[in-house]
């Protein structure tokens, strides 16, 4: 959560959404989730940024929205906020 929320280097922040959005797991996925609840707005630019970032590979978009999926069905408030936010992204970038 650290680097996904470091107030000090952006760049931090988009290469961890990125490396994890990339790994497209429910647990990789949460993360971003949790660090996209808790985030000012420049924050989550940068965050949505990585995320984009890894949705442009081909096989992107579906493993980050399956793990949307799951997490917006989980008991976390703030998971399911963050994970709305991240699907919100997958559509964008099927455009």
């Amino acid at each position: 959560m650290g680097l996904l929320l470091d107030v000090e280097n952006t760049a931090v922040t988009r290469q961890t959404a990125e490396a994890l959005a990339r790994m497209g797991t429910v647990t990789a996925v949460r993360l971003i989730a949790l660090a996209v609840a808790e985030a000012d707005g420049n924050q989550a630019d940068w965050l949505q940024t990585g995320v984009h970032d890894a949705l442009v590979r081909p096989d992107g978009v579906p493993a980050v929205a399956a793990a949307c999926r799951k997490l917006a069905q989980g008991q976390e408030e703030a998971v399911r906020r963050g994970a709305a936010e991240i699907s919100a992204w997958t559509d964008d970038a099927r455009c």
